[in-house]
């Protein structure tokens, strides 16, 4: 962009956004994604190299590894039912990562993780606020699962589980509700992100997760969407979602807490999901670990499964 170009933004009032925001809300990655492009040299804005902090004004060209980013309008959110097998990343060098999964026609990336062990629910979106607002630790959003295990679930299980578990590296996890649902198998409700949170848990008390599959994240439920699958949120449901998202921070878990702005969670809350189907229970017999060949994806609208092979 010209020095003119530049004087007439800036004059008509135009807001500058820092770098990593622009990358965000363009869908190309999270925030933290973005800081990491930007440190290893791969965001240029106008041909220079950006640096941390760098703002962007309309209508200069901001490329990410020699390819032009263009804003998103439309906000996109996906509920995808992840197989076993597929990692959740972004980054190409990973012949599992779940963008190329789904080969969705514009940017998305998920929000968060979920094993490459486990299946269900995994959000993707191109909206980095939401990002944060969902996955911040002090905002004590729940995430439920149905898992199975290699013993008998016991009430001493149960009741370990919910006061917290000291884990393998000295972490203690908040309490949390859990209720037995088989011999084998339980259903659990986070509100933290730890990494590998639920089998690290398990395997402090002895016991070693065979299955594990997330069904909701908040008020978005799996409901009855198929292995491999994806559809879009409903209104209702973005907006529900939205509503439970408005008193959330996007700061640090230490930065809220500090600024008191740290939720407390509430013992067995759980948030109704909005015109979803109810969500079947996990069988007593462990889920078919096969992983979904690539190119076997399948796009759901409404009710209707639409099967849709990359080109």
């Amino acid at each position: 962009m010209g020095e003119n170009d530049m004087k007439k933004n800036l004059a008509s009032g135009a807001e500058p956004v820092r770098i990593n925001k622009f990358l965000s809300e363009a869908g190309v990655c999270s925030r933290r994604e973005a800081d990491r492009l930007v440190e290893s040299g791969k965001v240029t804005v106008d041909g220079i190299p950006a640096e941390m902090g760098t703002k962007v004004l309309p209508g200069q060209r901001v490329c990410v590894n020699g390819k032009p980013v263009r804003a998103e309008e439309e906000d996109i959110l996906l509920i995808v039912n992840k197989p076993i097998g597929i990692v959740c990343t972004t980054a190409e060098f990973d012949k599992d990562n779940i963008v190329d999964f789904i080969n969705y026609p514009k940017r998305v990336y998920p929000i968060g993780r979920l094993d490459k062990d486990s299946s269900g629910l995994i959000l993707m979106t191109n909206q980095g606020e939401l990002v944060n607002k969902i996955l911040r630790g002090g905002n004590n959003h729940d995430k439920e699962y149905m898992v199975r295990v290699n013993q008998p679930v016991t009430p001493e299980f149960v009741a370990a589980m919910e006061a917290g578990v000291v884990l393998d590296d000295g972490v203690k996890t908040l309490p949390c509700r859990v209720e037995k649902t088989g011999g084998y198998s339980f259903r659990i409700i986070l509100t933290q992100g730890l990494n590998r949170q639920i089998r690290r848990m398990c395997e402090a008390l002895g016991y070693r997760v065979s299955n594990l599959k997330r069904i909701r994240v908040m008020n978005i439920e799996l409901g009855d969407l198929r292995v491999g699958s994806y559809r879009k949120v409903t209104p209702e449901e973005y907006a529900e979602l939205r509503r439970l998202l408005e008193d959330s921070t996007n700061l640090s878990y230490a930065e809220a807490k500090e600024r008191g702005k740290v939720k407390e969670p509430v013992a067995g809350s759980k948030k109704v999901a909005v015109n979803q189907p109810k969500q079947k229970q996990l069988s007593e017999k462990p889920m078919n670990k096969s992983v979904i060949k690539r190119g076997e994806i399948k796009k759901t609208e409404g009710k209707n499964i639409v099967f849709r092979r990359p080109e």
